[in-house]
């Protein structure tokens, strides 16, 4: 997979923005559970009162609660209070100077609160320090010495030091309550204003993360379909360059394989990447430093959470594993059998074979359905435990967080909280694992792209290629050449020597497996020699571009090829830019006009994909007619008039000695009638030349030849 990694730098700009976005979503979803614990403690516990620093509060109240803090304290009190009749008004302050000042007066407003509203601790005081019951304790600590005052604060604070935080706010809210029904000011509206601009803020944050988590779908789609057209461009440019034997190590099922659904499983990898592998670890981090900021005495059992997942995963993983690296190969199985048997349905029929081919059928469409669900089970065991797992460790924070809250050291907000940020923990693991489910499969896939594009051509461009001299056209020498295929032991060809002169038809032929094809393979490069050179119009083949060499070739396979499109687009395949007068006079050497222009469409009539809605001999003149029409240097006819009758074998090669004259001629022939009149016939045998010469020469010279000759031709014409 990592060495597909290169075919993302087009999308890099795309990628560095998914992940800002990712970033922008991560804080949206982190931020929402704070706000939901602000709404349970503040909005609704606390009547939507932040904290224990009031906006205004009665001289009386500022006056004692002076009385609870130290010179320095009142000092910074005062600097931020302001006196206006016979109220204390908070001035504009920064957060950070609130919150300190909440540290400040969060103590000495629960001594307040505790003097004011428990007569018992009152009087108990009253009766420690010898005053009558009706005195005034305030007044009495305001007229202390300033030593005795320090020595009564300090016991004051030692006490608030070992009372929990939450209860210390509680206080501090109730007193800041009673202040504000002191003055007058409606607890209701200001506790409805809380709500609605806490919930305000909630809804502003959705729908930013969701803003963001839409974007971040939207382009990692488009980054991964970025990704997955280039793979398949640059896989296409690899196949088109293989030589036939680079198809030899790859089926053809295997490539459409490879190219369609292997890369599809590494674009889909790659979506999930952006919005899994990428936003997990920053939702993670984030929900971590999240939980640590808020209780740090349940972080155990996030811990166990994760390790709890991390077993049942590999657990999973170590029995699916294996099933998921075959799944691929499974499905180029059924691939190649399916195609099998499509492409040979009718011999299928005609041998009565449909059982046979039907059970081969069954038994890889079986494996491969077997695999799949014996994967997929595993995966769907997975989803309930992790279900489970999620929930024990709710039900577990809940158990401890009701202890905690009856505790007084923690409020009901901040378990909620807790648990948030716990499931977006737990979630974020979970998604990293259930990615997991993708990546054998599509590591699988990267492997067998790789495997194609790093397969090395054996035939491949010289880095300065040669052109030849235009003073020589059409000339084909080959110069004692020999070839076998590639981890043969033995020799296809071996020391063939012959020169094809510019408007010569020179004829090949042989027993069947002589070498014939081969030989006609090795001129437009499809195999390189293995000794010896072919050159054309006198320059080495494999020191001209593969493009040069082929430009000046127009060549006949032995089996007709059509593409989808119109009679006229086949014809025009080598030439798309050819008039039709060039069209028809192709078509028209070819014998391929008649049944043309008894198309209702003529020229325009449409060819199935593979040529299907043609006969044979259609196809293979309409072959023909492609080859001429591109004009070429050389004419290269692999046994391609034996799928034409006899009639029309005669008026096509009439046609093309008038045609062609200028054009060299290289035909591969089973039927000696047809090569009769060629300037020069090379007889294989074996792979090894038999004879070269005209017709009458190799009856006369050439043994191999005469054994041909007797077996199609009549004594009659033998001896004419």
């Amino acid at each position: 997979m990592l060495k597909l990694v290169k075919y993302m730098k087009r999308s890099a700009g795309y990628m560095v923005l998914i992940v800002l976005l990712l970033f922008l979503q991560a804080y949206c979803d982190l931020s929402l559970p704070a706000y939901t614990s602000d709404i349970i403690n503040v909005g609704i516990q606390q009547k939507g009162i932040e904290d224990g620093v009031p906006e205004q509060i009665s001289g009386q109240s500022f006056e004692r609660l002076l009385l609870f803090l130290d010179e320095q304290q009142q000092e910074q009190v005062k600097a931020v209070y302001q006196e206006a009749g016979d109220a204390w008004y908070l001035q504009e302050i920064s957060k950070e100077d609130r919150q300190e000042l909440n540290e400040v007066l969060g103590p000495a407003e629960v001594t307040l609160v505790s003097l004011t509203q428990s007569e018992e601790m009152t009087a108990a005081i009253k009766e420690q320090m010898n005053l009558p019951r009706d005195a005034d304790l305030f007044a009495v600590i305001a007229a202390l010495p300033s030593q005795m005052r320090e020595q009564m604060l300090a016991g004051v604070s030692g006490q608030t030091e070992q009372m929990p935080d939450s209860i210390i706010t509680q206080m501090a809210v109730s007193f800041v309550q009673s202040e504000y029904d002191r003055l007058g000011e409606n607890m209701d509206t200001m506790q409805m204003q809380y709500l609605l601009f806490t919930g305000l803020k909630m809804l502003a944050l959705a729908f930013l993360g969701m803003a963001a988590a839409i974007s971040v779908t939207f382009l990692s789609a488009r980054v991964a379909a970025t990704i997955g057209h280039d793979l398949r461009a640059v896989v296409y440019r690899k196949v088109i360059g293989f030589s036939n034997a680079e198809f030899n190590q790859f089926s053809t099922a295997s490539l459409i394989t490879r190219s369609t659904n292997d890369i599809q499983q590494v674009q889909l990898l790659m979506v999930m990447f952006f919005r899994i592998v990428c936003y997990a670890p920053i939702l993670g981090i984030g929900g971590v430093l999240k939980v640590l900021g808020t209780d740090v005495s349940m972080s155990w059992i996030i811990g166990l959470a994760m390790v709890l997942i991390v077993l049942v995963v590999f657990i999973l993983f170590k029995v699916a594993m294996p099933r998921f690296k075959k799944l691929q190969t499974l499905i180029d199985r059924l691939n190649l059998v399916t195609r099998e048997i499509l492409t040979g349905i009718l011999v299928i029929r005609a041998f009565s074979r449909e059982k046979f081919e039907e059970e081969r059928f069954e038994d890889a469409n079986s494996d491969l359905m077997k695999t799949n669900l014996f994967v997929n089970r595993c995966m769907t065991f997975m989803m309930p435990v992790m279900m489970l797992i999620m929930n024990g460790a709710t039900v577990l924070i809940v158990y401890n967080g009701a202890h905690a809250i009856d505790n007084g050291s923690m409020q009901v907000g901040d378990m909620m909280a807790f648990i948030q940020y716990a499931m977006q923990i737990i979630m974020s693991f979970l998604m990293i694992t259930m990615l997991s489910i993708m990546l054998p499969r599509a590591s699988v896939s990267g492997k067998r792209i790789s495997e194609i594009l790093e397969t090395r051509e054996t035939i491949h461009d010289p880095e300065r290629p040669r052109t030849p001299n235009v003073s020589v056209k059409g000339r084909v020498e080959f110069d004692h050449v020999s070839f076998a295929y590639p981890d043969a032991e033995e020799e296809v060809l071996s020391d063939i020597h012959f020169t094809a002169e510019k408007g010569e038809t020179v004829a090949i032929i042989g027993s069947t497996g002589s070498g014939k094809s081969t030989l006609v393979n090795l001129i437009p490069r499809f195999y390189d020699v293995t000794k010896g050179e072919i050159r054309l119009d006198g320059v080495d083949i494999r020191k001209m571009s593969q493009e040069d060499v082929r430009s000046r070739l127009g060549y006949v396979p032995q089996k007709g090829v059509l593409f989808s499109g119109t009679i006229a687009s086949n014809i025009r395949y080598g030439r798309p830019d050819a008039p039709a007068e060039d069209v028809e006079r192709a078509a028209q050497i070819a014998q391929a006009e008649e049944f043309i222009r008894e198309k209702p469409d003529g020229y325009d009539s449409p060819i199935a994909q593979g040529g299907t809605n043609v006969s044979g001999g259609q196809k293979q003149r309409l072959s023909i007619a492609r080859a001429i029409e591109k004009n070429p240097e050389i004419l290269i006819f692999d046994d391609s008039f034996s799928a034409l009758d006899y009639k029309t074998d005669v008026a096509v090669r009439k046609a093309l000695r008038e045609a062609t004259a200028e054009t060299t001629t290289i035909i591969v022939a089973q039927r000696i009638s047809t090569i009769l009149h060629a300037d020069k016939i090379i007889v294989l045998d074996e792979g090894h030349m038999a004879g070269m010469g005209t017709h009458r020469e190799l009856l006369e010279n050439c043994e191999v030849y005469r054994q041909i000759a007797e077996s199609q031709l009549s004594k009659e014409e033998l001896a004419g």
